[in-house]
């Protein structure tokens, strides 16, 4: 549920942004966020920006990366459908979206792009966390509001919008430990490799497995969080490594 509402909620970060926003680099300052109920600080230093005013209407870009599974193209329909509602719809000149797959200097060009086309703000979901530098500081001079989500930005130049992903990998590897209470050999289907959320979980499982005191004997697979290859990925994991416990 919570990652079925994430498309319109990103796409509702840039608008609340924008309200205040966009012209030259933000200026950092004191909290709380616009909307504080909706987004809160990461932690005790996260920055807040405020950007120059500017009035609509405004053109939104998403640059979205991997695409080949069910939650990236409910993902993309859900902020084509908020940017659709007749509320928002007037609030937008344009609101275009890419994918770019697995290739990070494409998905670094469709931003470059966004920002010599003159976008007011960039949604990205970010292929991998720490390749974006250039880009960033490019948006940042160009007075773009550059939000990332769900697979975000090693930076504090930009926004990044996510729930605690590492945290999630930690309640994963604690169930392990808690219901294969002698250790074991366990199956890890990862998802996109080099994204931020897929290593974050992964740090997240094996930090919980590492100071369990038991002994783990993880395979990993690569399932990039679609059914049909983690299906594939597990069945000849379990064909050449099974049995699992």
């Amino acid at each position: 549920m919570i990652k079925s509402l994430v498309g319109g909620v990103i796409a509702a970060t840039a608008f609340v942004m924008l309200g205040s926003s966009a012209i030259a680099g933000p200026e950092v300052v004191k909290g709380p966020a616009a909307e504080p109920d909706c987004f809160a600080p990461w932690a005790a230093d996260t920055q807040f920006f405020k950007f120059p005013k500017k009035d609509g209407p405004y053109r939104i870009a998403l640059a979205n990366g991997y695409i080949a599974n069910t939650w990236r193209i409910q993902m993309i329909q859900t902020a084509k459908a908020y940017a659709a509602q007749p509320d928002v719809a007037k609030k937008l000149k344009e609101f275009k979206v890419v994918s770019t797959g697995e290739d990070v200097p494409a998905q670094i060009s469709a931003i470059n792009n966004f920002i010599d086309s003159g976008f007011d703000a960039i949604v990205v979901n970010a292929q991998n966390p720490t390749a974006f530098g250039p880009v960033i500081k490019r948006a940042k001079e160009a007075g773009v509001v550059l939000v990332a989500f769900d697979n975000i930005l090693d930076t504090k130049d930009a926004i990044n919008v996510n729930v605690d992903q590492k945290g999630l990998g930690e309640l994963w590897g604690k169930w392990l430990v808690a219901h294969v209470p002698n250790g074991g050999k366990v199956l890890e289907v990862r998802g996109v490799a080099g994204t931020s959320v897929d290593t974050d979980r992964h740090n997240g499982i094996h930090e919980v497995l590492d100071g369990s005191g038991k002994k783990w004997n993880v395979t990993e697979v690569v399932g990039k969080w679609d059914d049909g290859v983690a299906q594939k990925a597990t069945a000849d994991a379990i064909a050449t490594s099974g049995p699992f416990d």
